[in-house]
């Protein structure tokens, strides 16, 4: 009996993970195309963007347990971000281009 509860338990198992699917990733036509961001790590307080589409970019710093720290628009003729407020440490940078995201990680000394 407690044989034929085990395989009636096994098979549902087996029938539910098989259903799962994986989500698709995103296409690579929404990442940003010749992205540079430099120093990095960063000693001056002060960071550079740049990528081959010259248009407004999206700044988002985020430190490691996802808490905003910075957010600001670089125009078009803009390519430096002022991080002098941030204390040293590691932090998350999104930079958004349009409809294009790019994430990287970032090194404040």
């Amino acid at each position: 009996m407690t044989k034929k509860y085990f395989y009636l338990l096994f098979f549902t198992l087996f029938l539910a993970i098989g259903s799962i699917q994986a989500q698709e990733p995103k296409s690579s036509s929404t990442t940003i195309e010749d992205l540079n961001f430099y120093p990095n790590p960063v000693t001056n307080g002060k960071i550079y963007i740049s990528s081959k589409n010259v248009s407004s970019k999206e700044v988002t710093i985020y430190d490691v347990l996802g808490k905003k720290v910075l957010q600001t628009t670089l125009n078009v003729n803009n390519k430096e971000v002022n991080i002098g407020t941030l204390n040293s440490g590691v932090y998350i940078i999104k930079i958004k281009e349009g409809d294009a995201t790019a994430t990287r990680k970032l090194i404040v000394k």
